[in-house]
């Protein structure tokens, strides 16, 4: 043993190698029974047809790789780290506990040994300090672990809480299909007559933004979505962008277009590993800073709830500000113009942070009371923690039931569509058929610059081709967004007529 290696501490070398056998076979043994459950889980999925779920499924497991490789950097370069040497100044600055309680962060709670090695002493030797100690680093990889196993099980129960919400509007969905069987002959009835226009567009409110702004903030605590509201969105969605199938599942979409965008919540993107970093950074005694920035998330919520529910205000003004009376059915008009900056996209990217903000709360908190106890300086007096905890209650309630199913039917509103509107099979022989003319579009134009003779055929052939080549690249886009076409050789209604 060298000079300075704390006692008890056993190489490798000197250990018995039943034990080692032992503790190497729990951990395969714990290792293969989680990669043959993800395994079964998608082979499930998928035989259910459940692909959004499923490539969900595989973002987890893209994330848990990315784990394994932060593991492995940690340990790989542990002895690197702890050898970079800094003055004993430099660490006097920024400290989550002041001085004197700084013995509380290298002494976790229930006898856990401390990992001293004899690497420490190389910096003490100097009369420096390590960059970090092999303890810190230790506990830094348990944060890491915990933060993101944390925002993916929350993500989950946020994603199925809000699920059994939008699974109740099912019924609505099929009484208006069994009300619409019949033929209803067209009448002409006062725009205030309807539901949805009294319900969302006040007569003082269409003078008062302020006033519109408020009744949509009140609005997502109570019934944020009501039956009117689900009928004239579905109505405005199908006449806009599928009026040939006015039988169309809506419900159905939705909950396709909203089990796409899961994979993308679930994932963990690298702005929000710099939000990690930069909070790690303002963790500064005194500063209080987790407590202040519980309140970024409850913040951003109700903000994203009241433009969702303010949106709804918006088509309900649209109508009642244009017509007096309407013949037929009451259709609103999908834009754009309603979100954030022309985007319904941006939406998505809030509720994804707060997500990760939450997430982040929740595994710092229990990572704290974990390795350091209650009475750590970290985890601050409980006038701090109480507040954290409830808050983190409440975004939890109002992201599943109000703002999450909220987000599911009003980004259709937007002036296009998601490419889950078709089924899986279409969407591959969609995409299948543009790869196959694009490849034609090439061969042939390589054909048309030799000989004249196949010009005509090549510009037809070349006009389709850029058509489905277009549904390919632009209409099929990241976001999985597909921009209605503005010429359609399928007539689309044009909603009722104004009297």
């Amino acid at each position: 043993m060298e000079e300075g290696e704390a006692e008890g501490a056993i190489k490798l070398e000197f250990t018995p190698t039943w034990i080692v056998a032992v503790v190497c076979s729990i951990i395969v043994f714990i290792s293969l029974i989680v990669e043959r459950l993800l395994h079964y889980l998608g082979k499930f999925l998928r035989r259910k047809s459940q692909k959004s779920l499923f490539e969900a499924l595989q973002k987890v497991k893209e994330e848990l790789m990315l784990l394994g490789f932060i593991s492995l950097l940690l340990t790989v370069f542990q002895g690197t780290i702890v050898k970079i040497c800094i003055s004993k100044e430099w660490t006097g600055h920024l400290l989550p506990c002041k001085e004197d309680s700084s013995a509380d962060l290298v002494r976790p709670t229930g006898g856990k040994r401390r990992l001293l090695s004899s690497r420490e002493s190389y910096c003490d030797a100097k009369y420096e300090v390590p960059l970090l100690s092999v303890e810190a680093l230790h506990q830094l990889h348990i944060f890491i672990f915990v933060l993101a196993i944390t925002h993916v099980v929350y993500s989950v129960l946020t994603m199925v809480l809000a699920g059994l919400k939008i699974r109740e509007w099912k019924h609505w969905e099929d009484s208006i299909k069994k009300n619409d069987s019949g033929s209803v002959p067209r009448t002409i009835a006062h725009v205030h007559q309807f539901e949805f226009i009294r319900d969302h567009f006040m007569g003082i409110g269409k003078d008062s933004e302020i006033l519109s702004w408020l009744h949509s903030f009140g609005k997502q605590f109570y019934g944020s979505v009501s039956k009117s509201d689900y009928t004239t969105m579905r109505l405005g969605f199908i006449m806009t962008h599928c009026g040939s199938n006015p039988k169309f599942n809506f419900h159905k979409y939705m909950v396709r277009a909203l089990e796409a965008d899961f994979k993308k919540v679930v994932g963990i993107s690298w702005y929000l590993w710099i939000f990690v970093v930069v909070f790690l950074l303002l963790n500064v005694s005194g500063w209080h800073t987790y407590f202040w920035i519980a309140f970024i998330p409850l913040i951003l919520l109700l903000a994203v709830g009241t433009k969702l529910e303010h949106v709804i205000s918006q088509l309900a003004h649209e109508v009642a500000e244009k017509h007096s009376a309407i013949e037929g059915d009451l259709v609103v008009k999908p834009s754009d113009d309603h979100f954030w900056l022309h985007r319904p996209k941006i939406v998505l990217y809030l509720i994804h942070f707060i997500l990760f903000q939450n997430a982040f709360e929740i595994s710092f908190f229990f990572w704290i009371l974990t390795t350091y106890g209650s009475n750590s300086c970290i985890m601050e007096r409980m006038r701090y923690i109480v507040p954290r905890l409830v808050i983190g209650l409440i975004i939890q309630i109002l992201c599943s039931y109000s703002t999450l199913p909220l987000y599911a039917i009003v980004t259709q509103m937007g002036s296009s569509f998601k490419k889950a509107i078709f089924e899986e099979h279409v969407q591959l022989s969609l995409i299948g058929w543009a790869h196959k003319v694009r490849k034609r579009k090439v061969h042939r134009g390589s054909e048309a610059s030799s000989t004249r003779s196949g010009s005509v055929g090549s510009k037809d052939q070349s006009s389709r081709g850029a058509h489905l080549q277009k549904l390919d690249q632009d209409d099929l886009n990241e976001d999985g967004r597909v921009e209605p076409q503005t010429k359609s050789s399928t007539p689309l209604n044009t909603g009722p007529k104004s009297v």
